[in-house]
């Protein structure tokens, strides 16, 4: 991993903190980490392969980021604030489920460039996958998907606590 790698995996990871802190439900506190993860998207994806069985890697990265997110978004409290913007805050659960993600794609791609480069061509070989744009298109996805469920949750919560707010007491 180069320095500009580990710069992009910290500031993921430090996505992390201000959600543990709370953050206020805004579409720009919202937008930031699909903005962020887009960034390296751009930064990494050279292609998108679809030949052999790449799109079902792909499907796998995208479940497996799914399955994490919404994980992340069902354990994030949401409450309303005294200003009346739904504030949601993240537990260790989602701070340890965000790390999950993070170190097992940083995890894959240290032991792809190290000793599991063998074991991972065979693999590719194996499964009809045509190399590492990928993999790398594969962790990317699962990135993404795990961004945007969580998101998605979250937002679904702040929208249902915002509407509690607004709905009219009936006496």
């Amino acid at each position: 991993m180069t320095t500009t790698d580990h710069l992009i995996s910290a500031a993921l990871i430090l996505l992390v903190i201000p959600q543990i802190r709370g953050t206020r439900q805004t579409l720009r506190n919202a937008l930031l980490p699909v903005v962020a993860v887009a960034a390296a998207a751009v930064y990494y994806l050279r292609s998108f392969p679809t030949q052999g069985h790449d799109v079902q890697l792909d499907l796998v990265g995208v479940l497996a980021g799914a399955v994490l997110g919404v994980a992340c978004g069902a354990t994030t409290g949401v409450h309303r604030g005294s200003d009346g913007i739904a504030l949601a805050r993240a537990g260790v659960v989602v701070a340890l489920l965000w790390i999950v993600g993070m170190n097992s794609r940083a995890g894959f791609e240290y032991w792809a460039t190290h000793s599991g480069s063998t074991t991972i061509a065979q693999i590719s070989r194996d499964n009809l996958i045509t190399g590492s744009a990928a993999w790398t298109a594969a962790l990317l996805l699962m990135a993404l998907a795990q961004v945007l469920s969580r998101l998605a949750v979250v937002r679904i919560k702040a929208r249902r606590i915002s509407s509690v707010a607004t709905a009219p007491v009936r006496a």
